[in-house]
């Protein structure tokens, strides 16, 4: 299975600065397997560890964290000599042994030599805990979900893949219906990696509704199992609630739409767990437009998306013939979808700052506003042909951007400074040349 992410690691082997790396990301996206990959592709041997009850590690880093004392541990428990030019260590679910993260401090500063990757499901969650974290000494790679591109790879459309990084969008049109079919099955299938191979190899859409519903159950036992106990209510409310606020024409999070009277200060808790465990995106509003975006962030309001598109459409019970068909219930919901989706392509794209706007009388919204670092694009969502766009129009009036993007299954167009990209190609938004 093809991910970008091993072209960002094939770089990270070679630079010059390299620090133990560090892959983020929620559970079941994928991070075991990309680094057991990445060991087989570009190291003669790896040295596997996972930190999850293992006690003898626990033992090992539990006293001082002198790097020739760690490396004689991890040979003896791997039956074998580590060459720091040729082997790969990685520890895996490192967060159950927090001394494991403080050594890659060490590792940095007095054995830069190993080339060390790490990961776990929860580590944002021990970030925020006063684990001795190894600031400014070590390298980040998040993860996320398959994207689009990904998928058509997954699923044997690597041409069409390939034509989308080449933007010859005279001949993407040509091949649209393509390119909208696989759209609606990425709706469907979502980006998990276990969803994904099981559709590429079976195409069987009731085994991968199967495999979102363990996902999900899966996710629901991390509340119980990692979370404090006080605030495990609040995040099963929270997370229960994301299907109704994004159902909402205005998908602005409501804390009354998670329980009734509910107020703000009771459930940050529970929302930054969430975030930190990768499983949601919050995503914040902006009251005007320029760069750095953040410098316009309120952060009293926020949308909230999940991890994956595929598991909301599961969360929801959509079926794969509403989809494909299009029933009633499908044409409510498919704005949530299309925002959800297009969220997810967005957050995959490195360096972008993402936000939404609205005026402060609420009558203009943006759906997404993109900050990628020489210039801010307004981002109007439609999930259909559609292309009316009111709020983009008074949008535009006022701050003058210098490309607009309406989004939207219509082809490729440009005129003025607004440019119709296909939800297809969402993923090319950074790239959108002005002339």
């Amino acid at each position: 299975m093809y991910r970008i992410a091993m072209e960002k690691l094939m770089k990270w082997k070679e630079s010059k600065r390299r620090k133990p790396l560090i892959i983020e990301g929620a559970r079941q996206v994928g991070k075991t397997w990309l680094m057991k990959e990445f060991g087989r592709q570009a190291y003669a041997d790896t040295v596997y560890i996972n930190f999850d009850a293992n006690s003898r590690m626990a033992e090992l880093f539990a006293s001082d964290l002198d790097t020739d004392r760690l490396i004689t541990g991890l040979e003896l428990y791997a039956g074998r000599k580590i060459d720091p030019d040729n082997f790969l260590l990685i520890f895996d679910e490192v967060q159950e042994v927090p001394r494991a993260l403080a050594s890659l401090k060490y590792f940095y500063e007095n054995a830069p030599q190993y080339h060390i990757v790490c990961a776990g499901s929860l580590l944002g969650i021990a970030m925020h805990q006063g684990t001795s974290f190894p600031v400014g000494k070590v390298d980040f790679l998040k993860l996320y979900p398959l994207s689009f591109k990904e998928f058509l790879m997954a699923v044997g459309k690597e041409r069409f893949a390939k034509l989308l990084d080449g933007q010859d969008f005279q001949m993407i049109t040509g091949f649209k219906q393509t390119y909208i079919d696989a759209l609606k099955h990425y709706y469907f299938i979502g980006g998990m990696p276990e969803a994904v191979q099981s559709f590429a190899e079976n195409k069987d859409f009731n085994e991968v509704r199967e495999i979102q519903k363990r996902i999900l159950a899966a996710y629901e036992q991390d509340f119980s199992k990692h979370a404090p106990i006080e605030i495990v209510p609040k995040i099963r409310m929270v997370w229960n609630s994301i299907l109704s606020q994004l159902a909402k024409e205005n998908k602005k999070f409501i804390y009354g739409l998670v329980r009734e009277g509910a107020r703000a200060k009771e459930y940050e808790t529970a929302i930054m767990w969430l975030s930190d465990c990768g499983l949601i995106h919050k995503i914040s509003r902006i009251n005007a437009a320029g760069i750095p975006l953040r410098t316009y962030e309120d952060l009293r309001a926020f949308k909230l998306f999940m991890v994956d598109v595929g598991l909301l459409g599961c969360m929801a019970g959509l079926r794969q013939r509403t989809l494909l068909d299009g029933s009633e219930f499908f044409t409510e919901f498919k704005g949530a979808l299309t925002e959800q989706y297009v969220c997810q392509q967005l957050k995959t794209i490195e360096d972008l700052e993402i936000y939404y706007y609205t005026n402060d009388r609420g009558s203009c919204e943006i759906d997404f506003v993109v900050g990628t670092g020489e210039r801010v694009v307004p981002v109007e969502v439609k999930a259909e042909i559609n292309l009316k766009a009111k709020s983009l129009k008074t949008y535009r009036e006022k701050f003058s951007p210098e490309i607009s993007v309406r989004t939207s299954m219509a082809d490729y167009k440009k005129e003025e400074g607004l440019v119709n990209l296909p939800l297809y190609a969402i993923d090319r938004i950074a790239e959108i040349s002005i002339s």
